[in-house]
This record gives structure tokens, C-alpha cells and sequence, in this order.
């Protein structure tokens, strides 16, 4: 319907109120209700890993979980950076919530393995093999270099499964920044770009959420017939099929299907995260604490040996209890007092290190541009699963 056609009264109902200039739009709690229960999944995945090892209904929680937890995580780190283009403004956002945090842990992590691991050899220092949890730091970084070309292309999500399937049939990709899960992973942050808030609105409808239901009751039971039968190095998506020892022709085959799973679990899993604030919504703010910092605790569980401290440990009681400590670590590591100690290192303030705004420009031109620099958009940069 034109303009003119249309009520004044209708029209003012119909809009929503916008915020002012300069004042950043509210945080939508599904989005931080997502990142919290996503960090959770992350932490219990690693938590229950030794359990695989004597408990086949261990491996089928570990490898439905394994199948779209990262897949989600990645997904929704696209979305978020859907804005995200060369300007001075987003690539310090991007120096400083990602590139700096990587190089500070991928020190920490070195060091704390020569502190800590008396049972191997040390491992050097270097800037170009991720250690441990960094991968995601440094594979977020190059995704996040190439988004314009994402965001330009024609056909960007049949090109990014093109390169996760030629990846795994290479051998020769090599291990420098973690590229192989680059680029397995790379599909899910470009389906991520593609998404608008619309696609998140289908998730609303009630169909969807019954449907999630026997949809995990099914993966779960696949897992656990499948928990002796499959490699899970499928799910790390860190090797070629010539690593694992497979024929050349299963590697698009299980990239697709992984993928699919992946997407349906994702969905399913989206469906039922609440949409209101809830008492962890505000831990979905600091879901790249929790993720970076919990590495610690579960490298050193492994080099002391805490699962064979008891046998119970790896039974029914023990798998309990891991789980209901992984959660509690998680979240602990998500609060405002852990985000204040380690701000310094994983969101820091650095000014200093930055050239200053360039001098405003003079007449209509200059007032439209200090207008888009004040954008809720322009100044926040771009955002990370934790943003």
C-alpha cells in the first residue's frame, strides 16, 4: 500500500520505537541464552571425553554433542558478523578481541604445559600451530578477513562446501593456523552470514520445538550404535580421509552428512533455547571467557590423571558428577568478577596501540559521515560468539 493510502494512525502503530541516535539497540536474550547453553555443551563435550573411553552411553552423549556443538557455536559467530567489513573501526575490534587474545594464550597455554605436564615432552612456542582451544581463535580471524568476499559472491554456500570437501580429501593441507578446521568448519560460518532474524523466527513455532524431540531421541540412539563402528576423528573435522585411513570417495559423503546432522541438531537445539531473559542470559556475555579459560582445568585433568583417581569415577555416579561439574565450571568462568580479572587479556583496551579518528570533515558531507560513525552498527565493531 502506498504511503498516502495509509492511516497516520495505523502508521504510528505499526512501527516500532526506534532508539536515538548514538544509543545501541538492546542485546536480544535468545542470542545470549544460545552462546551460554552452547559454551555448556562445549565444556561438557571435553568433560566427558576419558569417559568415552569405558562407557559406550558416554561416547553416544559425546558424539551427539560433538556433531553440532561447534557447528552452533560457528553459526551464530557468523551471524554476528554479518556487519563486519575493513573499515579501521571493525578491524581494531577484530585486533583486539581476537588476534591479541590469541597470541596471549597461545603463550599461556605453552607455559602452563611446561609447568604442569611432567608426563611428555614439552612443546615449543609458536605463532603458527594453534594450541589446544586456540584454533577457534585463529580460524574466527581468517573467517572473519574473508567475510566481504562471503557477503559478495553469488553462490557463497555451495563454494564454502566445495572447499570443506576438498580439504578433507587433501592430505597436504598442513597444520599451520588449524586450516583444515578452517576450512571444514567454514560452511557453518557462512550459512551463519546468510541468516536474518527472520530465519531465527521460524524456530518459534511450536512444530519445530515437538519435532527437536525425537529428532535428539534419535541421534542419541544412532550414537550409541554407532559409538564402536565410527571414528570419531570424523567429528573433529582436524584430518583427511587419508589420516583416517579411509577411501578418497567417503570424505564429501561424510562432509555433507555431518553437515546435515549438524544443521538439523543446530535447528533442534535453537528451537528450544528460551527467548526471554533468564538467569543465564547475562553468562551469554562472557561465553568467550568460559570457553578459553576452562582449557586450563581440563588439560590438567588429564595430566593428573583426576578420572582414575577412583574407579566409580567412570561409572554412572561419576559421569553424573562430571557433568554437573563441567556446568559449574562453565558458568563460574562466564560471571562478571572472572570477566573482570581476565578482561585484560580476552576483550582488552587499547587505545594506545591505535591511530586517532581522522579529523572530521566540514559541510553535508562531513555530517553525514559523523552520523554513520555513531551507528550502533559502526561503533560496536564486529561482534564474537560472546558480543
Amino acid at each position: 500500500m502506498p504511503p498516502t493510502a495509509t492511516s497516520p494512525a495505523r502508521s504510528v502503530a505499526s512501527v516500532p520505537p526506534q532508539p536515538g541516535p548514538g544509543v545501541p539497540k538492546a542485546r536480544d536474550p535468545f542470542f545470549d541464552n544460545a552462546k551460554y547453553l552452547a559454551i555448556v555443551l562445549v565444556v561438557l563435550g571435553h568433560a566427558w571425553e576419558p569417559l568415552t573411553h569405558s562407557s559406550r552411553a558416554a561416547t553416544a552423549l559425546y558424539l551427539t554433542v560433538y556433531t553440532f556443538h561447534m557447528p552452533a557455536f560457528v553459526l551464530i559467530s557468523g551471524y554476528f558478523s554479518r556487519g563486519f567489513d575493513l573499515s579501521p573501526p571493525k578491524l581494531k575490534r577484530l585486533i583486539t578481541s581476537v588476534l591479541v587474545p590469541y597470541l596471549v594464550f597461545q603463550l599461556a597455554y605453552v607455559e602452563f604445559q611446561h609447568l604442569f605436564d611432567e608426563g611428555s615432552e614439552p612443546d615449543p612456542f609458536t605463532l603458527l600451530e594453534p594450541w589446544y582451544l586456540n584454533w577457534f581463535l585463529a580460524a574466527l580471524f581468517v573467517w572473519r578477513l574473508t567475510t566481504p568476499i562471503w557477503r559478495t559472491i553469488r553462490w557463497p554456500v555451495p563454494v564454502a562446501f566445495a572447499i570443506a570437501v576438498m580439504a578433507t580429501v587433501t592430505r597436504e593441507v598442513g597444520s599451520e593456523f588449524d586450516v583444515m578446521r578452517v576450512m571444514q568448519f567454514l560452511p557453518f560460518f557462512v550459512i551463519g552470514l546468510q541468516l536474518e532474524p527472520r530465519h531465527f523466527a521460524l524456530l518459534r513455532r511450536r512444530w519445530v520445538r515437538i519435532a527437536a524431540v525425537p529428532l535428539f531421541t534419535c541421534a542419541v540412539a544412532t550414537a550409541y550404535w554407532l559409538a564402536p563402528r565410527l571414528d570419531s576423528g570424523w567429528f573433529y573435522r582436524n584430518s583427511s580421509v587419508q589420516d583416517l585411513g579411509e577411501p578418497l570417495w567417503t570424505g564429501p559423503v561424510m562432509v555433507l552428512a555431518l553437515s546435515l546432522c549438524a544443521l538439523a541438531l543446530t535447528a533442534g537445539f535453537l528451537a528450544w533455547v528460551p527467548r526471554r531473559r533468564t538467569w543465564f542470559t547475562v553468562l551469554g556475555t562472557g561465553t568467550m571467557y568460559g570457553f578459553l579459560l576452562h582449557g586450563f582445568v581440563i588439560k590438567i585433568s588429564r595430566w593428573r590423571e583426576w578420572y582414575d583417581l577412583y574407579a566409580w569415577i567412570r561409572g554412572p555416579l561419576g559421569e553424573v558428577l562430571v557433568s554437573v561439574l563441567a556446568v559449574a565450571l562453565v558458568t563460574v568462568l562466564c560471571t562478571a568478577p572472572v570477566r573482570r580479572v581476565f578482561r585484560c587479556v580476552v576483550e582488552p583496551r587499547m587505545d594506545w596501540a591505535f591511530r586517532g579518528p581522522a579529523p572530521a570533515a566540514t559541510g553535508a558531507a562531513g555530517s553525514a559521515s559523523a552520523a554513520r560513525s555513531t551507528t550502533p552498527a559502526e561503533a560496536a565493531g564486529p561482534a564474537r560468539p560472546d558480543a
